[in-house]
């Protein structure tokens, strides 16, 4: 099998291909690190990339397959998010500075070990992963794989830019406020926001805003995915398999509460609706809900801007940080008291409130973002108000799930007549990943996103 047979060849492919004997996890690690190697000068997506020490992980799971043991990901290479431990390397979260070695593996890293997947390197993220692109003096910047003068998006611009570039099949990422969703949108893949809890984390990360999860071109991969970084074999893999059923769908445009001019592209509208049409033709009733979001931001500054400024505590050389993360540091430290905690007292109420709609409702379908990506540069010089006005112009729309703690999929919705991506979310109810999953994997069918891929130029 040559390293071009093995290009953009999907997660769950490569796993049943090494259970088979027909490729080595040798072979595909070394194609992995190619396409990372090739495609960094241009697309910049990993901040570590570990060559010897996954080569050394590849030929020890190739030991263990031909011995017979088998795992769900035994030797297939993936990449993480530098926001999360991994043994021998830093995490510096976007971060410039000299910071220690992980001396141990955070949980769900240590569950994709035990999965057997190969982890080839630690992808970039924009620091404390603050913001909806992916750039900082502490890295440089990470471009777009369909478009390198446009960002992936963020934070988990990183994983996004190598899955979509064929350097790893899937990705682990992190959302805190559309983090997964929003580069999943705008490099055409598939990121799921599990439920809160779902996928085990060292503490609760940005007060409950944050959570980890996959990022994939598939469907089914970012299920397998999601099955290793959770504990839970087979499950919601299982649901990729399975038809959701006649579901009742609720096509949502309307931006929550910004305090901000924000308005949506007609492009992404037409994208979403278009989208909405594929799922009729399936046989699922759409009809126009709008959730009662109310005041639902001012619950969500106190939880993230309180994450920021613990983060800040980690950081060796604060004197080196983006300016505007020590501004957010500060009034995270404002807002660390009773802002807090009535933020997270308001909870219940919003379940119940915006949770109303699933009354109506089985699923909800929303843009994932306003606007198509934006040009590489375009937060350069802003101040801290006004990057927040331009990333909340770009993406309203996803951070309210953060703080509910639900489930959401961003899956691939089209691309601007120029050629970039869109993103639409589907969004449910408390522990609603399988019915998601089922339904996303249902317009993966139709809609085909897994046979689009970006140019190869670098």
């Amino acid at each position: 099998m040559t390293a071009t047979s093995l290009d953009f060849t999907s997660l769950a492919t490569q796993a049943a291909r090494l259970a088979a004997g027909e490729v080595t996890s040798a072979e595909l690690t070394a194609t992995s690190l190619g396409r990372a190697h090739a495609s960094q000068p241009t697309l910049n997506a990993f901040r570590h990339l570990r060559d010897d020490e996954a080569r050394a992980e590849a030929a020890e799971a190739d030991r263990r397959l031909a011995a017979g043991e088998r795992a769900p990901l035994l030797g297939v290479p993936i990449a993480i998010k530098d926001d999360v431990d991994l043994t021998g390397l830093p995490t510096a979260f976007g971060c410039a500075g000299e910071f220690p070695c992980a001396t141990a593996d955070a949980p769900a890293v240590a569950l994709l070990r035990d999965a057997g997947a190969v982890i080839i390197g630690k992808t970039n993220t924009p620091e404390l992963g603050q913001w909806p692109f992916t750039e900082g003096p502490a890295f440089g910047v990470t471009r777009n794989p369909w478009h390198p003068g446009h960002t992936p998006g963020g934070s988990s611009g990183g994983s996004a830019a190598a899955v979509a570039s064929g350097a790893v099949a899937a990705a682990l990422g992190s959302d805190g406020a559309g983090s997964i969703r929003i580069p999943a949108a705008w490099t055409g893949l598939v990121g799921i926001k599990p439920q809160r809890g779902r996928v085990p984390a060292e503490g609760e990360l940005f007060h409950g805003l944050t959570v980890l999860g996959p990022l994939a071109r598939t469907v089914e991969d970012a299920a397998l995915l999601l099955d290793a970084a959770a504990g839970t074999p087979g499950t919601f893999r299982a649901a990729a398999t399975r038809e959701p059923g006649r579901l009742r769908i609720g096509l949502s445009t309307r931006i929550p509460f910004t305090a901000t001019r924000t308005r949506l592209d007609p492009v992404v509208e037409a994208a979403v609706r278009r989208l909405a049409g594929s799922l009729a033709g399936l046989g699922h009733e759409i009809v126009e809900v709008e959730p009662d979001y109310g005041l639902i931001g001012l619950t969500f500054l106190p939880r993230s801007l309180t994450g920021v400024r613990d983060w800040t505590l980690r950081v060796p050389d604060r004197a080196g940080l983006d300016p505007r993360t020590r501004s957010n540091a500060g009034h995270g430290r404002l807002l660390a008291g009773p802002a807090l905690r009535l933020a997270r007292a308001l909870e219940p109420g919003l379940h119940r409130r915006i949770g109303s709609v699933f009354g109506r409702v089985d699923v909800l379908l929303t843009p994932t973002t306003a606007t198509p990506p934006p040009p590489i540069g375009t937060f350069d010089g802003l101040s801290g108000w006004e990057t927040d006005q331009a990333m909340i112009a770009a993406c309203p729309y996803a951070w309210p799930w953060n703080v509910l703690g639900w489930p959401g999929v961003n899956v691939p919705a089209g691309q601007t007549d120029g050629g970039l991506p869109l993103g639409a979310q589907l969004l449910g109810p408390s522990h609603a990943e399988e019915r998601l999953i089922s339904l996303a994997a249902q317009l993966e069918e139709v809609e085909r996103w897994p046979e689009r891929h970006p140019e190869t130029s670098w």
